[in-house]
């Protein structure tokens, strides 16, 4: 009995480790929060317009372009941490071929930064 309470004394911590983490970012922001509210603060925001004006009013179209690239590249992003996961077994040729793959990556995102498209007036 003693041993198998051994074997699950690093649960444990771990458990309580996380509570006390966790309680500590969600009481932290309420005790250092600077408090001084305004109307603009406290106003609902959505999409860089009013929520409650007019529904068929124009707005911009580089919310979707940001929101398209950001996923294109969080994705791309998400292939790394496969690879990281069987980075020994690959060998020579995942290595490379990684590397091709973000070079196209860093090339795409060089590109869309100097076409403006990550510039927000």
């Amino acid at each position: 009995m003693e041993a198998l309470l051994a074997e699950y004394l690093p649960i444990l911590v771990f458990f309580g480790l996380c509570l006390v983490i966790g309680l500590a970012l969600l009481v932290a922001p309420f005790v250092v929060a600077y408090k001084n509210p305004d109307p603009e603060k406290l106003s609902a925001y959505e999409c860089g317009f009013n929520a409650f004006d007019d529904a068929r009013m124009k707005f911009d179209v580089r919310f979707y372009l940001v929101a398209i690239l950001f996923i294109i590249f969080d994705l791309e992003v998400a292939f790394l941490f496969p690879w990281a996961a069987t980075f020994g077994d690959l060998g020579l040729f995942g290595f490379w071929s990684m590397m091709v793959f973000l070079g196209v990556l860093t090339i795409g995102f060089i590109y869309e930064w100097k076409k403006g498209a990550l510039e927000w007036d």
